[in-house]
């Protein structure tokens, strides 16, 4: 909430890449204290190093699954210049909006608008992180994969980085109650899976990485 309402007047000061980058570096120094804080007092342990290999990168789609509620945070822990896609209820919120705008994520009010709002930011060098199956994946099953990544691909012309999360308990999964206490630490490990160029055709590649 601090860092909220600092943001605020910070993305009046600093318009355009200058804030973005500065509201993002500042997300990810939060997200990786607060995994090294999880880690120092037992609670989880991650292996998020693969992740290294993408942070110089520029004008990438990251896709992974979604096991977890603390995906976002693994992901851009590491990630300095991801661009999220965030609900338009939780941008016009107090708590995380003022950053949110500062690290010019995109708010999500249509699909047209999402389209071309992560076109634009990916076109200006960003790596947008993208759910494929546009919701947590409840068990072990991959929810069908949604149709919006691809078609974001094929407009900014980018490659797709398919990313795997492992976790070694269900206990922020979808459908698994959070007033049940795990057996700790909860483990979670993300490896890099196979690129892929931007597509020709929407629909057969939505099903090509479905399947991968």
């Amino acid at each position: 909430l601090g860092w909220s309402l600092v943001a605020i007047p910070l993305a009046l000061l600093f318009p355009g890449r200058t804030g973005i980058r500065l509201g993002r570096r500042v997300i990810t120094f939060g997200f990786r204290t607060y995994l090294c804080i999880l880690e120092l007092s037992g609670i989880v342990e991650c292996d998020l190093h693969e992740l290294d290999r993408l942070g110089g990168e520029r004008s990438l789609i990251i896709a992974p699954n979604h096991p977890s509620l603390i995906d976002v945070v693994l992901i851009v822990s590491r990630l300095p210049n991801a661009a999220c896609i965030i609900k338009a209820n939780l941008w016009d919120q107090l708590i995380l909006g003022g950053s949110a705008r500062l690290a010019g994520y995109i708010r999500n009010v249509s699909q047209a608008r999402l389209i071309l709002d992560a076109t634009r930011e990916i076109r200006a060098g960003s790596q947008l992180l993208v759910f494929p199956e546009g919701t947590r994946t409840k068990g072990n099953d991959i929810q069908p994969f949604k149709g919006g990544f691809a078609l974001i691909a094929k407009r900014a012309h980018a490659p797709v980085q398919m990313v795997f999360i492992e976790i070694n308990h269900p206990f922020l999964c979808k459908g698994c109650s959070l007033l049940k206490k795990p057996e700790f630490p909860l483990v979670f490990r993300v490896r890099l899976g196979e690129r892929f160029p931007p597509p020709d055709e929407i629909r057969p590649y939505v099903v090509r990485l479905e399947q991968y």
